[in-house]
């Protein structure tokens, strides 16, 4: 990161400067409104904003605390220690730990040239930025983002360990420049931005730890992965390999968490594809069903149509209408 960048962000705050001074505890009030510790988007987000950044404060301890908000903090230089439920995460320099609003974190205290920077994010946000990322659906994209924005994946942070992705590292300092500064078209620029990084992290999903405790979601992280790489060709052995699982108990795990088996997930998969290749190319349909992994194509026809309740020839004539 940009050395002026990491000059801004280190420089003491009035809030450092008390605990310089002798404060040993953390000013709840500046950051909660009600009798639990929690941060509070009201509190720390000018009115109207869906995003901000602030420095993280250093050589105090933060207690046990969630937030209202999505947090994702970005480790300029040096490193953090956090304990997010209970799993102890040391974040390095060019990590990024994301975080949803089940997270309960401590933070031990940071040193003068531990740099962070704390970006606060309202859930709303990602509804406009995401769809930065593309239209089709994507089983990766959505078990993310539900991480993120809300309870009904069991999953409360991602650690990602991105530090020598340099694309990754640009867009964050991107961000982090952009909320810095007054510039014009800040929200466009923040919007486009993110969705972009969102885009490089999808890349990386093999550098993300989610703890011990979520072994089964990272397990799922990896099934949907491999399924966006390899829907036209893979097998459910060569992915039970990739992951070190046995057959069988990869099936049951897939069966209990998604409701599917392998095989609806990536016909799933096939079909969404060829419903967007549908809408945003000329190829004909007997390319796109050879495209996304079906030599049959009088079988395509018929899957399609039972998810689509149309022909391909007229979803695409549907879709232009549209």
């Amino acid at each position: 990161m940009k050395q002026e960048i990491i000059a801004d962000l280190s420089r003491i705050t009035e809030e450092e400067q008390a605990i310089l001074d002798g404060k040993t505890e953390v000013e709840k009030e500046r950051y909660s409104s009600g009798q639990k510790f929690v941060m509070d988007a009201g509190k720390l987000l000018k009115r109207g904003k869906l995003i901000d950044i602030r420095p993280h404060t250093r050589f105090i301890r933060f207690p046990a605390h969630s937030h209202n908000y999505v947090e994702m903090i970005y480790m300029c230089q040096g490193s953090t220690v956090h304990t997010i439920n209970g799993d102890r995460i040391e974040l390095k320099t060019g990590e990024l730990l994301i975080l949803n609003q089940n997270a309960v974190q401590e933070i031990e205290p940071a040193g003068r040239d531990d740099i962070a920077v704390n970006f606060l994010i309202l859930p709303e946000f990602f509804d406009q930025t995401l769809r930065m990322i593309g239209a089709e659906e994507n089983q990766l994209k959505d078990f993310i983002v539900g991480c993120l924005k809300s309870g009904e994946v069991p999953l409360c942070y991602l650690h990602y360990r991105i530090a020598d992705v340099l694309p990754v590292q640009n867009l964050i300092e991107n961000l982090v420049w952009t909320l810095l500064h007054h510039q014009s078209n800040k929200r466009s620029i923040n919007q486009i931005t993110m969705g972009l990084l969102f885009l490089q992290l999808m890349n990386y999903t093999e550098r993300v730890q989610v703890g011990e405790q979520y072994f089964e979601q990272e397990m799922l992280l990896g099934v949907y992965r491999y399924i966006e790489e390899h829907y036209r060709e893979g097998s459910l052995s060569e992915l039970a390999e990739e992951l070190h699982y046995d057959f069988y108990t990869l099936i049951r795990m897939i069966r209990r968490l998604t409701g599917k088996n392998y095989t609806e997930l990536v016909q799933n998969k096939r079909l969404t594809q060829a419903a967007y290749l549908l809408e945003t190319t000329g190829l004909s349909v007997a390319d796109i069903s050879e495209r996304v992994g079906y030599e049959n194509m009088s079988y395509f026809h018929r899957i399609f149509k039972e998810r689509y309740g149309i022909s391909p020839k007229k979803y695409r004539v549907e879709k232009k209408i549209e």
